[in-house]
């Protein structure tokens, strides 16, 4: 009953996506307590709050860590949680157009956080308004605009420690038609004592890669005891491997992959797991450290071959693994591997820990982070609604999905991952030339609009 209002704001639902593409809002964290997450994605936060206000809808912002656009009354709360901030992107990474330039061609908008998750977060303001204008609801419906998804998650757990938590909702982030449940997530790191023979290492490093993200380069600077040994690797040949010679006869190796998220390592190619083969192959050590590691299938993307003989997998999924980070502590002469697992739910994330302290017990092995896994029935109110509506509004039959992604659903009890990826469309989150189909954002912001009065009439 909504349709026609969304489809009167089509135009300023694309112009607004494509206003805040053109804000490059990488998440930083600083010292700064006014500006925690950098004076950029600060911005990003205060023009959304101000095109809310525009649009006759109560706002806050929460001390630059995130903010809300409300409305609606009632003692009840309905949530929607989405984020501004954005994964990085350079155009010499391949993009077609540059990242932060919006682009429209062949009826998409392509531009860095087109789908994630700023195309998303417009398509919910203008469902809240096309609810808001049109009929009453009974529960306060609050779109709940985070700053630091992509790394840390501070934002929400500022949001959590300062205001009111909704009682059930959804975050546009992920897939229709729903996702009943996202698998655990455990970031580790493995260190060790490492040394190659006859070179000094000067340098290791993965380009500020993100851990969630398979790395598309990786490279390591190496100094020759002597210019013989230089020569003999200057000549090698690897595909996707670069070797070049510096001044000072400094030798650097670098790898090419390809990005992609790390919930779905497989779509990605890993430029940590080409460096090392290549380093494997060519050279010797003073540690068995790498060649343990790599012998143990610690580059394996599912169920690495250490840890079981069988998948470790359940309806949620199988366990994959991104090695993500390689770093070098010359100091103590240590190489840091990090490493991002998603977990099936009904795995332990210290079990899954454990299992690689005590393979590797000669190896430390520290936790990064750690995410909960979200689990939500089938059967439940939420899930049946959320998948019914858009199975009404999409014309298909389409059933709940788990996922390997982490979203802000799971910031909150009662909440699940709605859209806007459509089914059997190709994730385009974190991908180079990112983009959203127009037709699919209008029709997410219908469904959110149908949703959201469901929710809270």
């Amino acid at each position: 009953m909504f349709d026609k209002l969304i489809k009167e704001n089509k135009n300023e639902i694309i112009n607004q996506t494509c206003e805040l593409i053109k804000i490059p809002s990488v998440s930083v964290e600083t010292e700064n307590p006014t500006l925690p997450f950098g004076e950029i994605c600060t911005k990003a936060l205060n023009h959304v709050l101000e095109l809310g206000t525009s649009l006759g809808f109560r706002t806050k912002n929460i001390d630059n860590y995130c903010g809300y656009i409300e409305f609606g009354e009632g003692e009840k709360l309905v949530g929607i949680i989405g984020h501004l901030d954005v994964v990085p992107a350079l155009e010499e990474d391949g993009w077609t157009t540059p990242p932060f330039s919006p682009k429209i061609r062949d009826g998409k908008i392509f531009g860095r956080g087109s789908i994630d998750d700023k195309g998303p977060v417009i398509a919910s303001l203008y469902a809240m308004k096309a609810v808001k204008d049109s009929c009453k609801v009974s529960k306060r419906v609050r779109l709940i605009i985070g700053l630091n998804e992509e790394r840390n998650w501070k934002c929400i757990n500022y949001y959590k420690e300062h205001e009111e938590w909704p009682e059930l909702g959804f975050s546009p982030d992920a897939n229709f038609p729903g996702i009943f449940a996202e698998k655990g997530i455990l970031s580790i790191e493995l260190k060790n004592y490492f040394k190659i023979k006859d070179f000094e290492i000067l340098d290791i490093s993965t380009n500020n890669n993100a851990i969630n993200v398979v790395p598309k380069y990786a490279s390591i600077t190496l100094k020759p005891s002597n210019c013989s040994l230089l020569e003999n690797i200057i000549n090698k040949k690897e595909e996707n491997i670069s070797i070049s010679k510096l001044d000072d006869n400094i030798l650097k190796i670098e790898s090419f992959g390809i990005a992609a998220h790390a919930a779905h390592p497989e779509l990605g190619k890993n430029a940590i797991k080409q460096l090392v083969e290549f380093l494997l192959k060519n050279f010797k050590f003073e540690t068995e450290y790498l060649k343990t590691v790599y012998d143990a299938g610690l580059f394996d993307i599912e169920s690495p071959r250490f840890m079981s003989e069988a998948k470790l997998e359940d309806e949620s999924g199988v366990l994959t693994s991104n090695v993500a980070i390689l770093e070098y502590e010359n100091e103590n002469n240590k190489l840091v591997i990090k490493i991002n697992l998603r977990v099936p739910v009904t795995l332990s994330l210290d079990e899954i820990q454990n299992k690689y302290t005590s393979l590797f017990n000669n190896i430390e092995v520290d936790r990064l982070s750690v995410q909960e896994p979200l689990y939500v029935e089938k059967d439940s109110y939420l899930v049946r609604t959320l998948v019914d509506i858009f199975n009404k509004k999409s014309n298909s039959n389409a059933s709940p999905i788990a996922i390997g992604g982490g979203t802000y659903a799971r910031a909150f009890d009662n909440f699940i991952s709605y859209g806007v990826t459509m089914p059997g469309k190709k994730d385009m989150c974190h991908q180079v030339d990112e983009f959203i189909e127009i037709d699919d954002l209008i029709l997410a912001s219908k469904i959110y609009a149908e949703a959201l009065y469901e929710l809270a009439k």
